[in-house]
Order: C-alpha cells, then structure tokens, then sequence
C-alpha cells in the first residue's frame, strides 16, 4: 500500500509538472505565432502601399504630361486595374508625414479603402478594396487616381489564412509532441524516486540500475549518511542538484559523527567518576564506615570525582550553549595586557611548582568579553601548567602586530608531536592517554576556548617542539575605535 501510494503520489507530481510545462510552452509558442503574424501583415501592407504609390506615382506623371483623361476614356481604364477622373472640390485624404513623398506625389492625398456590397440579395459578401490618390496639376486642376488592389488583397489574405491553419496545425502538432518530451526529460527524476523507493523498502537492484540512478534520498538515513548521490553524465542539471545535495550530505554527516563521538566521549568521561564514587559507596557499606581512616579516604576520593563530574558537566553545558548560539557574549573595550596581568599574579600565587615570567609592553585596546577571554586565558595556562615538569617556566606575553593583538603561553613540556597537532581543540582530545588521570584534564579546555576566541573573531597560533615546549598564541582583532600606535612585538625567549 505504501509502494502504491508513493507511486500514485509521483504520478500525480509528475503530470502536474508536464501540464504547467506544456501549457507554458503553448502559450509562449502562441505569442511566437502571433507576433510573427502581426509583423508579417505590417510587412505586407507596407510593400503593398509601396507597391501602390510607385503605380500612382507614374500615372500621375503620365497625366501630368497628356491631361486628365476625358469621360469615355475613363470608362475603359475602369476595364484595368485603375480610373482617373476629374475632380470638382479640393483633393482630401491623409499625408504620410514620417516618410518621403515620391515625386510627383508630393502633395497628394491617399485613401485606402475596403468597399463592401453583394453580388446578387442573397448571394455572399464582395470585398473590394481600392487605393486612391487626389492631387493637383500644375495647372491647379485636380483629379483622382483610383488602384483597385484587390487581387494582391485577395492573395494576402489567402496566404494569411494558410498561415494560420499551419500555425493552428503546429500547435495542435506541439501540445502532445511537447507533452512526450516533457515526460522523457522527467523520466530519469521519476525513475530516481521509484529506485530510491526500492532502496528505502530493501528492494535488490541490478548494477545497471545502480549506475543509472540519479538519488538515493529514501536510503539516506542517521546509520547510513555516508552514501552519495550519483547522477550520469548526461544529466548536467541534476549533477549540479545532486552536487548540492551531496555538500550538504557532507555537512550533516560531519555533524552528525561529531555528535556521535561526542556523546560517546562525554559518556565514557562519566563513567569513570561515577564508578569510583559507586565503587567507594561499597567500601564504605561494606567495612568503611566504623574505620576512620577508610571513611576518610573514601569521603575525599568522592569529593573529587564529584569535583571532576561537576567541571566536565559545566563544560559540556559551556559548549552546548555555543553550539545553540545561546551564550551571551558582552562586548567592551579593555587592556589585554591588564588581564593578561591578572591571570599572571593570580597563577603566580595559586602554583608554586612552576617558574612564571611576564614579556608585555604598554597597553593593548581589544574589544571583546572580558570573562570570556580570561577563560581563555586561564584554560591554556592549566594546561601549561599540566603538562610542564615541576621547576619548568611558563611565560605570558602581549604584544601588537599589525591590527591585530597577540596574547601567547610558552611552556617547556613535553611538547606536541606533528600527527597530534591537528587535532588539539577537536573535543576530548588527549596526546598523551596515559596521563589522563594524572593531570585531571577533560579534554574539553582547548576546544572551548577555541570557540570563544573564533566567536570575537580571532584564531589560534600554535607552535610545538617535542621535548621543548609549546608556545600557544591567540590572536585578536584590536579595537578599531582605540587609537593604535605601532608597537615593536616583544617575543618571549624560548
């Protein structure tokens, strides 16, 4: 039923889109037809009044030269194709002022008339249609040129007629020829549904089916965003849509293996506090709670886990309001190098295993979070602290290059290796597994502060020596309202 469905709903799409296309396409072949019938008529008439003019034109000289003709002779012209008779009142008609008169025409009125009667009472219509120029002598007597243009009339109007049956016939002709193309152009969508319904329903297909499919939309679900659409070469306009498609594939599958791996992460990272605190409990149901130095043991290992949970929580929720654009982040202006100072003497005072030294000069306007960018700060000065041996310097610097303020941390660690370092903000990212436990990380502090210094438009800088040390630099846009005079950039020695 749902197959049925699926293809009852996509032929009823599909001959939609054919009817809206076909009568597109009739209507606007209709307009071709008509315009080019107005222009051709406009074409005819013109060339017929050309036609006439240059007749009129002659016999105007002739009578200009031999007189008008007397009565009997213009009882045999009527035998002809024209009469020219005797005026007894002034020449009337119309001028053509937007062109050039011929000569001898040059002050002649034209008329251009379709005289109608019946040949007998009952009999049909007869249309005659006649050309008449009035004008002057020299010798001021006026006279009438009549052109009975009847015949070349006639044949326009015959042609006109074939014309539009062809047209009519050509029309006819089109709107089921223009229906069948329709439906052959939309044919390979058709079939890329009925292909992708079979795939959604588990349906076997052959690899000729295969190739020829266009999309596998109905396939594409949460366990399989890895499969792209394939589109024959033939078929540019669907390649540029399935292109689309597959970017965008792309993005959400990147998403969505981001996501994946980062609930997996924070879901491992729980589990072992939450086994050391449940582990304790028992120790402490079990025989812990009449020894005092066990209860105090498991008391303090409680804490500290609950301490470890209660961190990576704040930070999981730190990144899940990044991610939603829900963090409210308050703009001013303030001294880097001022912050940077605060950081430095509250480190200084907190660890006394470490060597701290200060490389700053003059002050350095930024606008940005003041609690947001001493986070940061305070993240990479942890980890300097974490991975630097007991007696090891960690130095702070600011300094100006450019637009652009430089806030680093140099420490002598163990340094990162060249395949780790790509990856350092990626979240619960960790270069050394093994000391997971020792330094207490979550492997979620550089990845924050990632976010919060690309959220106030800057970046990181890192540079890393195996065995040396690692010197971390963020990089941030000065305030464009301070004034910023050139400072030379101080570089803390290594």
């Amino acid at each position: 039923m749902a197959k049925s469905a699926h293809t009852n709903t996509a032929g009823r799409l599909n001959s939609s889109i054919v009817l809206r296309l076909n009568t597109r396409l009739f209507f606007r072949l209709l307009g071709i037809y008509l315009g080019m019938d107005l222009l051709l008529i406009a074409l005819s008439l013109g060339g017929l009044l050309f036609w006439a003019e240059h007749q009129c034109a002659n016999l105007a000289a002739l009578v200009e030269a031999r007189g008008v003709p007397s009565a009997e002779a213009t009882a045999w012209m009527a035998a002809g194709n024209y009469t020219i008779t005797a005026l007894d009142r002034e020449p009337e008609g119309y001028t053509y002022p937007l062109f050039p008169s011929l000569s001898g025409l040059e002050d002649a009125r034209h008329t251009l008339d379709f005289h109608g009667g019946f040949a007998s009472g009952t009999g049909p219509q007869v249309t005659r249609a006649v050309y008449t120029v009035e004008l002057e002598r020299s010798t001021g007597e006026a006279y009438a040129i009549t052109l009975d243009i009847q015949a070349p009339v006639t044949v326009m109007s015959l042609a006109l007629r074939i014309l539009l049956v062809c047209q009519g016939l050509s029309l006819l002709c089109n709107l089921f020829k223009n229906a069948g193309t329709i439906r052959k152009t939309l044919k390979p969508i058709q079939e890329l549904a009925a292909a992708a319904s079979r795939l959604g329903s588990g349906g076997a297909m052959s690899p000729e089916e295969l190739q020829a499919l266009a999309g596998k939309l109905d396939q594409i679900n949460a366990t399989h965003l890895d499969r792209r659409i394939s589109v024959p070469g033939t078929q540019k306009e669907l390649q540029t849509l399935a292109a689309a498609i597959n970017a965008m594939l792309d993005r959400i599958n990147a998403a969505y293996r981001s996501q994946m791996r980062f609930v997996s992460d924070a879901s491992h990272e729980l589990r072992t506090p939450i086994a050391v605190i449940q582990g304790y409990a028992n120790l402490l149901n079990r025989w812990g709670k009449d020894d005092p130095e066990t209860r105090q043991e498991a008391i303090d290992a409680i804490r500290g886990e609950a301490d470890s949970m209660k961190e990576l929580v704040e930070q999981l929720l730190f990144l899940a309001r990044g991610d939603n654009d829900s963090m409210h982040i308050e703009l001013e202006t303030f001294d880097l190098t001022a912050v940077a100072a605060e950081v430095y003497k509250e480190t200084e005072m907190i660890d006394q295993t470490h060597r701290f030294s200060a490389n700053w000069q003059g002050a350095v306007p930024v606008k940005a979070d003041v609690g947001l960018t001493k986070q940061a700060l305070r993240i990479l000065v942890d980890n300097a602290i974490k991975y630097t041996p007991a007696g090891g310097r960690i130095t702070l610097s600011v300094c100006r290059r450019g637009d652009t303020a430089r806030l680093s941390v140099l420490d002598e660690g163990q340094g990162i290796d060249a395949s780790s370092l790509p990856h350092i903000f990626d979240r619960f990212y960790r270069t050394d597994e093994s000391r997971t436990r020792q330094t207490g990380g979550t492997g979620l502090g550089l990845s924050i502060a990632k976010w919060i210094v690309e959220r106030h438009g800057g970046w990181f800088e890192v540079d890393s020596w195996v065995g040396v040390g690692t010197r971390m630099t963020v990089v941030l846009p000065l305030d464009p309202a301070a004034s910023h005079p050139q400072d030379e950039e101080h570089t803390p020695a290594a």
